[in-house]
């Protein structure tokens, strides 16, 4: 509780605060991630899969060559293939991921624990702009008061974990691979099959 106590001088210090174990968060999930997902051999083989097939089809797809109809219906279903590759190894990857998503869970659930706890009622911030809707609720979470400039410690974590850890993800490499943007454990249906 050391922290609190540092900074409590200064006049943005439950903002400092919240920033400053947002980062530290951030730092300790990559970290988990790294060790349960990203130093195995099987998430280097599954990432270079994906890349290898999505250069594949994205070479397939700009190479067309539309004068025979023969060659078009076997570059077609050769492009189906690669395609199908390319969801499948995707799917795997974020299967994959998910075992560590569980603990990386935890221990965002822990912090945010201990941040309510400090924070309960208190203001740590102000907004230049007044909040509509979902996102004033959101940002007033917990606070006594109208003024609805107020910003509670829930919204301030809340968009310093998503900016924090993405920008993280990315400078560290750890970003998802480019073929396997979009895919997930709940992909968009294939146009081709319905």
């Amino acid at each position: 509780m050391a922290t609190p106590q540092l900074f409590s001088s200064f006049k943005y210090s439950d903002s400092l605060t919240v920033v400053g174990i947002s980062f530290c968060t951030a730092i300790v999930c990559e970290a988990i991630s790294w060790i349960l997902i990203y130093r195995t051999n099987s998430y280097k083989s599954l990432k270079s899969s994906i890349d290898k097939a999505a250069k594949k089809l994205e070479t397939m797809k700009t190479d067309q060559n539309p004068n025979k109809i023969n060659v078009k219906k076997s570059k077609t279903k050769k492009i189906d293939r690669v395609e199908t590759s390319l969801k499948e190894s995707s799917r795997d990857l974020s299967l994959f991921k998910f075992k560590s998503g569980a603990v990386v869970a935890l221990v965002l659930i822990v912090v945010f624990g201990l941040l309510n706890s400090l924070f309960e009622g208190k203001v740590v911030a102000k907004l230049p702009f007044k909040p509509v809707g979902i996102v004033m609720k959101m940002s007033h979470r917990g606070l006594q008061g109208d003024d609805s400039t107020d910003c509670s410690m829930v919204f301030l974590y809340f968009l310093c974990s998503i900016s924090i850890r993405t920008n993280l993800q990315k400078f560290l490499g750890f970003s998802p691979p480019r073929g396997a943007a979009g895919a997930g454990l709940f992909p968009m249906p294939d146009p081709k099959t319905s």
